[in-house]
């Protein structure tokens, strides 16, 4: 902007009111209109009646998918998907990253009309805000909402997997265990580039029936193992690589350090820890989705946080680790390789 350029309301206003975008696409994810779409165009009344719109509705709603540039709509009023709406949207694609879009509709967006209160008082406010109960252990009891978390953790990962596979030089390294990984979008992208490679997933118990769906659907249910435990309580399984994704911004300072040291203790000399997360920037003004998601972290959990390369690298350095290097790698995010 130029002194010349006169100041406006509009991009507050858009800011402000920006939650209107996100709750049409959120509920266009959870409508399925992009995977009814990815079987081909439809116009306006077919569409409406087969993902059930009212027809009070439809138009304005499918017509703001347009205008979000999401949909398309042609001279003859049939409606698509765009490029990647059709790459990323349609839940029967393997590069489906609407987990988390799902999953941000059923609890997240939620609980972010209690920002203000987790900003003057500190405390979570998701589902055991006021129970006190663990959370994990909690949100397991409910399978459809422990499901549509994994399926939320599954899809924010998947394009992060493909990254992270692509970065890292695995060359002569034979195993690789994710801790507290999910699904195991990770190491599943690692496995299919690498047919020499073996891995696994370490997470709690209750896990376990949906990754070995997951494992299954992927054709990986010889090379792709699950360990049941807890990284606090049980003894890491042996690896040459674990990987930490989105695991360390859930936890305090102390537990960070307790489950750095834990894996820095439990790997071979030459093995590597591989750390991601949407770390913020080192001037804290730059990665918005890193600062967003660490507020987040206030909402959704009782000391976690994201924080910067700095912080990491000092964690993993204090912890023994000789050599540790940063890359970025999509987005927001950013990966760092820790060395034994």
């Amino acid at each position: 902007m130029s002194v010349n350029d006169p100041i406006t309301p509009e991009p507050l206003l858009q800011l402000g009111l920006g939650f209107m975008a996100s709750k049409t696409l959120l509920s266009a994810v959870e409508l399925g209109i992009f995977t009814v779409l990815a079987q081909g165009g439809r116009d306006r009344d077919s569409l409406a009646a087969e993902v059930g719109l009212h027809s009070r509705s439809a138009a304005d709603f499918l017509d703001a998918l347009v205008s979000l540039g999401v949909l398309t709509r042609d001279e003859a009023g049939v409606y698509a998907n765009t490029p990647a709406a059709d790459l990323f949207l349609d839940r029967a694609k393997p590069s489906y990253v609407g987990g988390i879009l799902e999953m941000a509709n059923a609890r997240l967006f939620g609980f972010w009309n209690n920002l203000t209160t987790a900003l003057r008082t500190g405390a979570l406010q998701n589902e055991v805000a006021h129970s006190g109960a663990p959370f994990f252990a909690t949100l397991s009891q409910d399978p459809v909402a422990w499901r549509n978390f994994l399926n939320g953790m599954n899809g924010v990962s998947t394009p992060l997997a493909a990254a992270l596979a692509a970065d890292f030089d695995w060359t002569s390294r034979r195993h690789v265990i994710d801790l507290g990984g999910a699904l195991g979008a990770v190491p599943a992208a690692v496995l299919r580039g690498n047919p020499d490679i073996t891995g696994a997933v370490f997470e709690l118990p209750p896990v376990q029936p949906v990754f070995e769906e997951f494992v299954a659907a992927h054709g990986l249910a010889d090379r792709l193992a699950f360990h049941g435990g807890d990284f606090f309580a049980d003894p890491l399984p042996e690896a040459d690589v674990y990987v930490m994704g989105q695991i360390l911004h859930d936890w305090n300072l102390e537990q960070r350090q307790f489950l750095l040291q834990k894996a820095y203790d439990a790997l071979p000399e030459g093995g590597t820890l591989i750390v991601y997360d949407a770390m913020i920037d080192d001037e804290r003004r730059h990665n918005t989705y890193g600062l967003m998601l660490s507020l987040n972290m206030l909402i959704d959990t009782e000391g976690g946080s994201e924080y910067t390369v700095p912080d990491v690298t000092q964690w993993l350095r204090t912890a023994g680790f000789a050599k540790v290097e940063a890359r970025h790698l999509i987005g927001g995010y950013t990966a760092v390789y820790a060395t034994k």
